[in-house]
């Protein structure tokens, strides 16, 4: 202790003796220059961490099909329809035209684009990696709820109440739409995920319904939730776990919810909730060390988001739904394909530019920023095969959350094409 005590004496009196010698004017330039420093090398630290989405492949953007009627098991790949692509290339070209490149990042109106109509009613996406042993009872499940439901496409329903009766209500957007598509994106799976799938769709004949897309190099499931999303031909779009952890009939209410929150342009969010389970066996059962990560994420996640984020009560729920009108304000401008992913989500929801509030007579009469998130309570239930590592990725989650919140701040992350 005398050592270090001498030690910091040396160092100390010399510094302080420093201090009060310099004029304030001075000590106050070195302050400032010390911060911005701090804060230059944070951008440049950032940059070098932050996740970037990989760039996808010429293969990925196609997919496959089963073939009942073929004795082939699947078709040759396909072109998969991609709204993203068409409405990139529209937004570069209106932006040539309106503005010059240094003010489009400074324009909200930019962004405030038309997505192309809806073909269908509803789109379902399934991210996959590995789950030749899980993904069955869950397509299964849904399947049997979809037809009941929403029937597939050209053929009606085969029950026109619950789901379907509240998609034509006040808000409904594309009324003539009907039918559903499946989109399995299979996240670089080295088991047989794709062929249990084929021999589900050709026993139960939804050529076309499901469509399966390959992934070459593994995503991740944020990478693959967001790529499934970027070809969606459904009015409603939910993506939900491969595990069948969530009852997949409560996407009705998430419909519901979706609805009482839209704004004037359709844009709304729904999210499946398990907060209301927090006591239930579903969670208590869970191990003591899962159950304090749990609420040690939250804390930081209540601390690190923006408002209306921070008080979600189960943002990482993978049970989510969006309008049509919502995924040009969030798909483009998402960077993070790890576990992450869903937060980034309900942050660029959060901070998505306002749109014109309309009076009767067709004046502004307001705006309304944001798109609106109703956190709706589902049921569910723990599914073994987990591919989470508590401990590790709970780490990961805690660091990817603060790297993201950093580059978002830092204008590392911003709302501009790519």
């Amino acid at each position: 202790m005398d050592a270090l005590s001498a030690l910091a004496a040396r160092f100390v009196g010399p510094l302080n003796a420093w201090i009060q010698a310099t004029p304030i004017h001075v000590l106050l330039a070195l302050f400032v220059a010390c911060v911005l420093c701090a804060l230059v090398s944070l951008f440049v630290v950032l940059h070098l961490v932050a996740p970037k989405p990989r760039p996808v492949l010429p293969s990925e953007k196609s997919y496959i099909t089963s073939s009942s009627n073929s004795p082939e098991k699947s078709t040759a790949p396909q072109i998969l329809p991609c709204w993203y692509d068409r409405w990139l290339a529209e937004r570069h070209l209106s932006e040539k035209k309106r503005l010059a490149p240094s003010d489009a990042d400074n324009d909200p109106a930019h962004e405030i684009g038309s997505i192309e109509r809806a073909g269908l009613r509803l789109s379902v996406v399934f991210p996959a990696y590995n789950e030749e042993k899980r993904v069955i009872p869950t397509l299964e499940e849904a399947v049997d709820y979809l037809d009941e439901h929403y029937g597939r496409p050209g053929a009606p329903p085969a029950k026109t109440t619950g789901a379907m009766s509240h998609l034509g209500g006040r808000h409904a957007h594309d009324e003539d739409t009907s039918g559903y598509e499946i989109i399995i994106v299979n996240d670089g799976s080295t088991d047989r995920t794709v062929e249990v799938i084929l021999d589900f769709a050709r026993e139960r004949k939804l050529d076309d319904v499901i469509r399966i897309v390959t992934l070459e190099k593994n995503r991740g499931k944020g990478g693959g939730v967001t790529h499934g999303l970027r070809h969606v031909r459904g009015e409603y779009v939910l993506f939900a776990d491969a595990d069948g952890a969530s009852k997949f009939s409560d996407v009705g209410k998430l419909i519901e919810g979706c609805e009482e929150v839209v704004d004037a342009s359709h844009r709304g969010v729904a999210i499946g909730s398990r907060a209301h389970l927090v006591g239930s066996d579903a969670v208590v059962k869970r191990s003591a060390l899962r159950n304090f990560l749990m609420r040690s994420f939250h804390l930081v996640l209540t601390i690190l988001t923006p408002p209306a984020t921070s008080r979600i009560r189960d943002t990482q729920c993978g049970f989510k739904l969006f309008t049509r009108a919502a995924l040009p304000h969030i798909v483009p401008y998402m960077h993070a394909e790890g576990w992450i992913f869903d937060i980034e989500m309900l942050m660029l929801a959060e901070s998505a530019p306002a749109i014109p509030i309309l009076g009767s007579d067709g004046s502004v009469i307001g705006s309304s920023a944001g798109i609106k998130v109703a956190e709706v309570p589902i049921e569910w239930h723990e599914v073994e095969g987990s591919k989470l590592n508590v401990v590790q990725d709970s780490l990961k989650m805690a660091i990817g959350l603060a790297v993201l919140r950093a580059s978002w701040m830092m204008g590392v992350y911003r709302r501009r094409l790519t």
